[in-house]
């Protein structure tokens, strides 16, 4: 039952939609302190993401943040970070592992195709190297126990080079959760909005200087106390005598 629940689980991750902060090729860019670190003291540095992954709260501690069979048999209550440092000392690929899924679930991040591929080749490599070292084994010939431990040698470090990163990448996300790089943008409220009324001759200006008709001042047509129309209007002897010419209308002419 639990297996099942766990392998539900991974199918919902294949729905995710949220990505990784920095994909597992720009790790070493993004921050390469942390990326040594991670490569020179991984289970350190697991112990120190899980914890961060937990909000720094102990008390919310599993063994393996839940995803093994023996999450919560470990009497993790009474001593978690004992437990927690002999999971990352015991189990150091369980435990990135672990922290990994626990920030996918929280944040619903999927895994890049490429970061597929790079932990797919990883463990492809351990595999190769575990195979070869058992045909060594059972042939004994000097040639291939060479080659083998040439290739387990090869695979220890790409498994340490790809935890190192992974573990920065967690870390970078973690930042990101935390607001290390910056609030987020706030986006800005509209300004209040104003409607015009019958009673307005102009409608307001919203955000935009008030503007003069040509030659005329702002609050045309003048107030009624300055007369109007003005004085002078129409000028005198309007129209002129000889309006309308003589013969017009012309003879025939009807409405």
């Amino acid at each position: 039952m639990a297996s099942q629940e766990h392998l539900d689980k991974m199918q919902l991750r294949q729905n995710y939609r949220n990505l990784w902060h920095t994909d597992l090729m720009h790790t070493i860019q993004a921050d390469p302190p942390y990326c040594c670190f991670a490569f020179w003291c991984g289970p350190c540095v697991s112990y120190l993401l899980r914890k961060r992954a937990l909000y720094n709260d102990m008390s919310r501690y599993v063994c393996c943040a839940g995803y093994m069979p023996c999450s919560g048999r470990c009497g993790e209550s009474k001593c978690p970070e004992l437990c927690l440092a002999t999971e990352v000392f015991c189990c150091f690929g369980n435990s990135v592992a672990s922290t990994r899924f626990l920030l996918q679930d929280e944040f619903n991040i999927q895994t890049t195709q490429c970061d597929n591929c790079i932990i797919g080749f990883m463990f492809c490599l351990q595999q190769i190297a575990c195979i070869f070292s058992i045909v060594a084994m059972i042939v004994g010939s000097e040639e291939i126990q060479q080659a083998s431990q040439l290739l387990s040698c090869l695979a220890d470090m790409v498994y340490c080079t790809v935890c190192a990163c992974m573990q920065t990448q967690h870390k970078i996300e973690m930042d990101k959760r935390d607001g290390k790089f910056g609030p987020q943008p706030v986006m800005a409220v509209p300004p209040v909005q104003q409607m015009s009324r019958i009673d307005q001759p102009i409608p307001p200006s919203v955000g935009y200087p008030p503007q003069q008709a040509y030659g005329q001042p702002y609050g045309y047509p003048p107030p009624q106390s300055q007369g109007y129309p003005a004085a002078g209007y129409p000028p005198p002897a309007y129209p002129p005598s000889n309006y309308p010419p003589p013969g017009y209308p012309p003879s025939g002419y009807s409405r």
